[in-house]
C-alpha cells in the first residue's frame, strides 16, 4: 500500500528535472499522476516509463483555456484532483538593463501568471476531492535577491505572496497551500549556459557543500501533500543552509 493510493496529482513542468522526480515519487506511492508540460517527447517517455498510473498532457501554463482543458482531462481520466504541484518555471539570467520587455513578461507569464491560473482552475476539482493540496514551487530567489535574475526573482517573490493569500482564502474548504523554496538543484535548468556559472558559485557557498538532487525536493513535496496536515500558508526552504548565511 502506498501513502497516496488512488490520489490524483497534477504536476506542471513534469517532463524532466524536479517535475519528473515528483511524478516518479508520487507514482511509487500509489498516486495517479497527470504530467503536463510543453516538452512533449520527454513527457510522453516519462508517462510510458511510469505505466498506467501516469499520463502526459501537453500544456502551456500561461493559457487559461488550456488550464480548464487540463483539469477536465485529468478528471475524465482519473477523477477529481487531490494535489496540484505548480512546478513549471523558467529563468533568464542577464543584467536587467539588458533584459527586454518580452523576456521579462515571458518569465512572469510562466512563473507567476501560470501559478495563478493553475490555482484558480484546480480549486473546483480540489473541493470535490476534499482536503485538497496545492504546492507552489518557488525558489530561494523568492526570499532574497540575486544579480542577473530580476524577472525570475520578481516571479518567485510573487509565488510566495500568492501562496499565502490563497492559503487564507481556501482554508475554509480544507485546502492547504504551501510554497517550497529550493536552492541549487541539479536539473537541466541550472545547466543552461546563462545560469550554470551562477549556480556553481552558489553551490560552493552551500554549508552542506553540495547541490541537491531533484529527489530530495520530492521528499518535501510528498510530505506537504500528505503528512503536513496542519501546514498551510508557509514557505519551506530546501537549500542546504544557504540562506541561513545571509
Amino acid at each position: 500500500m502506498g501513502k497516496f493510493d488512488n490520489k490524483v496529482v497534477l504536476i506542471t513542468g513534469g517532463s524532466r528535472g524536479q517535475g519528473a522526480a515528483h511524478a516518479r515519487a508520487f507514482v511509487e506511492e500509489g498516486a495517479k499522476v497527470a504530467i503536463t508540460d510543453v516538452l512533449v517527447e520527454d513527457g510522453q517517455a516519462l508517462a510510458a516509463e511510469l505505466g498506467d498510473n501516469a499520463t502526459f498532457l501537453k500544456h502551456d501554463v500561461t493559457s487559461e483555456l488550456q488550464w480548464t482543458r487540463i483539469v477536465e482531462q485529468t478528471e475524465e481520466i482519473y477523477g477529481p484532483i487531490n494535489v496540484l504541484v505548480n512546478n513549471a518555471g523558467i529563468v533568464i539570467s542577464k543584467p536587467f538593463e539588458e533584459l527586454s520587455e518580452a523576456e521579462y513578461r515571458k518569465v512572469i507569464d510562466i512563473n507567476q501568471v501560470g501559478v495563478f491560473l493553475g490555482m484558480k482552475a484546480v480549486v473546483p476539482s480540489l473541493k470535490k476531492s476534499g482536503n485538497g493540496v496545492i504546492i507552489n514551487i518557488s525558489s530561494i530567489n523568492g526570499l532574497r535577491g540575486s544579480a542577473g535574475t530580476l524577472a525570475y526573482d520578481a516571479s518567485k517573490f510573487a509565488v510566495r505572496g500568492m501562496t499565502k493569500s490563497a492559503a487564507i482564502e481556501l482554508a475554509p474548504y480544507g485546502i492547504r497551500v504551501n510554497s517550497i523554496h529550493p536552492g541549487v538543484i541539479l536539473t537541466p535548468m541550472v545547466s543552461q549556459s546563462d545560469v550554470a556559472d551562477v549556480a556553481d558559485q552558489l553551490a560552493e557557498n552551500v554549508p552542506l557543500k553540495r547541490a541537491a538532487q531533484p529527489e530530495e525536493v520530492s521528499k518535501l513535496v510528498l510530505f506537504l501533500a500528505g503528512d503536513a496536515s496542519y501546514s498551510t500558508g508557509s514557505e519551506f526552504i530546501l537549500d542546504g543552509g544557504l540562506t541561513a548565511k545571509y
